[in-house]
């Protein structure tokens, strides 16, 4: 197997809201299950990771007094939520799909178990890993790091809403500098906050090269994967 063709693609939740203000938007959901329909059909195997941040997010609800094990754990079945959604959404258009939890939930979706996972992959079937690394206090970020490791990944690419890596919110101040290669050294000294800080240090442990960029763009996944386009680069 050419493992050139294998990638993790990690999608924040918020970017599931479209222009709603909470929970999901079924266009923008059809929208990116065609993006990556585009990518199977040129014979990559896909990871997906989706946060829960749409629903719920598990330090805002720690920050509100909720215990942060607890709170972590209810963000993390917010994750699910969008796992079976995206699922659905890909099924739709013919795109066979598994999802795997980090925590047992039998009833509606399989186990994380790694050479399974691997076996879908080889049958071409998109996996979507939920549920984080079922443990409290590490973030979606870090699942798809480690999740990307395991399954022996290229790449990973994270699809935000700017194109990316600024040193500080473009969105908010015009003179934002644009880094469009970084090391995984200058993205944790620099405090980027692009991804946390363990999702970095696990790539950079594994030498998966993470790509960010705007999920809004036409084909964001096939022009990361060409080297097209505007995006940032950590490697």
């Amino acid at each position: 197997m050419n493992l050139s063709k294998r990638i993790l693609i990690k999608i924040s939740g918020e970017s599931l809201m479209g222009n709603t203000s909470f929970g999901l938007d079924f266009k923008t959901l059809s929208y990116i299950a065609n993006e990556i329909k585009e990518v199977v059909k040129e014979k990559h195997q896909i990871c997906l990771i989706i946060g829960g941040g749409n629903i719920y997010r598990g330090n805002k609800g720690a920050a509100e007094g909720i215990d942060r094990s607890t709170s972590d754990y209810m963000g993390m079945l917010a994750t699910v939520i969008n796992a079976l959604s995206m699922q659905s959404a890909l099924e739709k258009i013919n795109v066979p799909t598994r999802v795997q939890t980090a925590i047992s939930m039998s009833q509606i979706a399989e186990p994380y178990i790694r050479r399974k996972a691997v076996r879908h992959l080889e049958k071409n079937r998109i996996v979507i890993f939920a549920a984080g690394t079922g443990n409290p206090f590490f973030t979606t970020d870090t699942a798809a790091a480690l999740r990307a490791s395991e399954m022996n990944c290229s790449m990973i690419i994270k699809a935000t809403k700017v194109d990316g890596i600024y040193d500080k919110d473009p969105l908010m101040n015009k003179d934002a500098i644009f880094y469009d290669k970084i090391s995984y050294i200058e993205a944790l000294s620099k405090n980027l906050r692009v991804m946390d800080s363990t999702a970095i240090s696990l790539a950079k442990e594994s030498k998966i090269p993470i790509i960010i960029n705007n999920l809004n763009v036409k084909n964001f996944i096939l022009n990361a994967i060409r080297n097209v386009g505007k995006f940032s680069k950590i490697s």
